[in-house]
């Protein structure tokens, strides 16, 4: 049975990377003008930054609580501080995208998109410190770790390419995008109290 923190630990990763953001967004775009084939490249550079940015913020991590163990909590905290940010950021995200591209990108823009992003690398900072610390203990670990995010990554944003009309016809209900977005913050919450400790000092 799954525990409390791989629960927070699969919605976190679900809801992060496959609601809007710069990458599904963009590839979305590029996915109507350019088509799934002429966007691929764009993707794998998506894929490869996300994975060297896991990477790096997992051994950034590692480093700063071996060197600080008290640091644990305040990461925590922090980790949860974020979460309650992106909860507030999903209730009012409006799905709204482009739908030209004056030249469809390239893989460098892909990766170049992931390492110069202030919050991609919160995001790898808090899955480390937060809902990994106790779980990736060795490089091996760390890599398999990254590359699955990074999988997981390479999914939301082919989707998004594939169906992006779609998903934006979709979501074109006001009633049904703010149920979602109510739905989604929501749960983002909950991971943030979770993550805090709150719950186990009722325990």
């Amino acid at each position: 049975m799954l525990d409390s923190e791989m629960l927070s630990l699969a919605s976190f990763v679900i809801i992060t990377t496959f609601t809007p953001g710069p990458n599904n967004l963009s590839s979305a775009s590029m996915g109507i003008s350019y088509g799934y084939q002429r966007t691929l490249q764009y993707l794998l550079g998506i894929m490869c930054g996300f994975f060297t940015l896991l990477l790096l913020s997992g051994w950034a991590s590692s480093f700063l609580l071996d060197s600080f163990p008290a640091f644990e909590g305040v990461l925590r905290i922090f980790g949860a501080l974020y979460i309650l940010w992106l909860a507030w950021h999903t209730l009012r995200v409006n799905y709204a995208f482009e739908e030209k591209e004056q030249e469809p990108m390239g893989f460098l823009q892909g990766f170049l998109l992931q390492i110069l992003n202030p919050k991609g690398i919160v995001y790898g900072l808090t899955l480390y410190s937060t809902f990994l610390v106790d779980r990736v203990e060795s490089l091996f670990q760390l890599i398999l770790s990254a590359l699955i995010l990074a999988c997981v990554a390479f999914v939301s944003v082919s989707i998004w390419t594939l169906f992006g009309a779609g998903i934006r016809k979709y979501l074109s209900n006001e009633k049904i995008k703010r149920i979602m977005n109510i739905a989604l913050s929501l749960l983002l919450v909950w991971v943030a109290v979770d993550i805090s400790g709150i719950f186990r000092a009722f325990k």
